[in-house]
Order: structure tokens, then sequence, then C-alpha cells
């Protein structure tokens, strides 16, 4: 097997030929790989480009390696369509709030207290201090993850300028709805203010609380809900697992098009 005459390095060939294979199903999912000296027999080459080109295809998470079992063909990830309608959505209740049978990131979905950090004034903090036009010194934080059938989806942290929040909400693996959680703790009505969407690839501690590489795709979901009266009291940052997220943003009620009811 010969490398693209565009100069694609022959491991990099080898590993869009074995990728081929896995789309069309030759080597379906769960499947266990050939071996190295397999591979190099079949398709040529040596087995230094079989170990290069399979270390591809596990940094694009399209196989999994398991240490001195084997190779394997990963499942697809799961597709979770996180609805946002720009209309309806005023009122904050929180990732899995009641108003919709399945909530934010569908049904089953569980939000658990991971740490409540202390405010130091981290890039992260002061961040949240900006949005909230508060002294870092005024704010308590807290961070969960959001799992859905077992699996890590989302690492959130939450800023309030109230505290100190007690022992019991705050506890870690404690499970509940942490937004609406709050407002409850503190007597009030929370509603969107503002929401931004971005991307980053994972740091360290995000990808040790979503199982993912370090550096794979995260959607960041941002914002700042405020009470009534428009004084912004809580800021969120949320990280989302980009290779099994999308969001969508839905502008006709539902049943008014072709689409409707699509996830």
């Amino acid at each position: 097997m010969a490398a693209h005459r565009s100069g694609t390095p022959l491991y990099r060939t080898l590993a869009l030929r074995i990728q081929e294979r896995i789309d069309s199903g030759a080597y379906p999912a769960g499947a266990r790989l050939p071996s190295e000296p397999e591979l190099s027999t079949e398709f040529g080459v040596n087995r230094l480009t079989v170990r290069q080109a399979v270390a591809e295809l596990e940094r694009a998470a399209a196989i999994e390696i398991r240490r001195g079992v084997g190779t394997f063909v990963r499942p697809p990830a799961p597709r979770i369509s996180i609805d946002v309608d720009p209309r309806s959505q005023r009122f904050d209740l929180g990732s899995l709030h009641p108003a919709s049978p399945e909530g934010e990131f569908g049904e089953g979905a569980e939000e658990c207290v991971v740490a409540a950090p202390p405010v130091t004034g981290s890039a992260e903090d002061r961040e949240a201090a900006r949005h909230l036009a508060l002294p870092v010194a005024g704010l308590s934080r807290v961070d969960t993850v959001t799992r859905l059938g077992g699996r890590a989806v989302a690492a959130s942290s939450i800023w309030v300028p109230f505290g100190p929040l007690p022992a019991e909400l705050t506890r870690p693996g404690r499970t509940g709805n942490m937004v609406r959680d709050l407002a409850r703790f503190a007597g009030i009505r929370l509603e969107y203010d503002w929401r931004a969407f971005g991307a980053i690839g994972a740091d360290l501690a995000d990808a040790g609380l979503l199982g993912v590489p370090v550096g794979a795709p995260l959607l960041v979901r941002e914002g700042v809900s405020c009470t009534p009266d428009g004084t912004a009291t809580l800021y969120v940052r949320r990280r989302i697992d980009g290779d099994s997220t999308r969001f969508v943003l839905r502008y006709r009620e539902r049943g008014d098009g072709p689409d409707a009811g699509a996830r």
C-alpha cells in the first residue's frame, strides 16, 4: 500500500482504510480489530506504520485499545439533542427541569455534586464575578456532573452571590437539580438573562470528570440568570461532551413545520 500522491503519510492512509471498514460495518461496533502482525501482512506495511495508524484512530475515538486484551471498535456515542426555545424558556428551572418530560439532557439524566470549591480568585472565579458585577469574595461555587445512562455528559460550575451554602446541599455525591435547589435555598425565582455558546478543548480536570481525552471537543453553554427585577443572581458555565451533543434552537411551535418534533 502506497501513500497518496498528495503526500499523505502512509500511516494516515492506512488509518483511513481501517476507518472505511469501520464505517461500512466490515468492522462493526465492539468488534476486535485484526492484530498488528495481521494488519501489517494484509496491507503490506511495517508494524510501526500499523501502530501509528492505530494511535491515530484512537485519537479520533474510533477505536479503544484495551491493554493486554486487544483493540476494539468503539460504539457510536449516544446523540443528545438539547432544545432551546427562545420564546418559551424564560424561567431558569435547571438542566433537569420538570417543565419538559425529558428535561435538558433527556429522560433519565442525573445531576450529581462533585465539589463546592472555595472561591479564591481564579480566572474562572474572576470571570463569574465580572458577569455578576460583584466582588469575588461575595460568591459561592458548586461543581456538578450530569450523567445519562451512567455516562458523564456535562460538567457544570455554578456561582451565586449568597452563602455559605448548607453542607447538605453541596455534599459530594448528592443528586438533584442544582439550579432549582439553589433558588429554593435563597427563596428566589430565576429567569434567564442571557446564554452564550462556544467550544473548547477538554483540560485535565474536565477530561477526568467526563471520561474523555485531554483536548476532546466540549460545547460550552454559559450565562447569567437573574431575579424578576433583573438582578444578576447566578452564573453557570456548563461544558458538554461535544462528540455526543448538539444544540437545537426552535423558532416555531412543535407541529408547525415538517421537522416538528424531530430531535
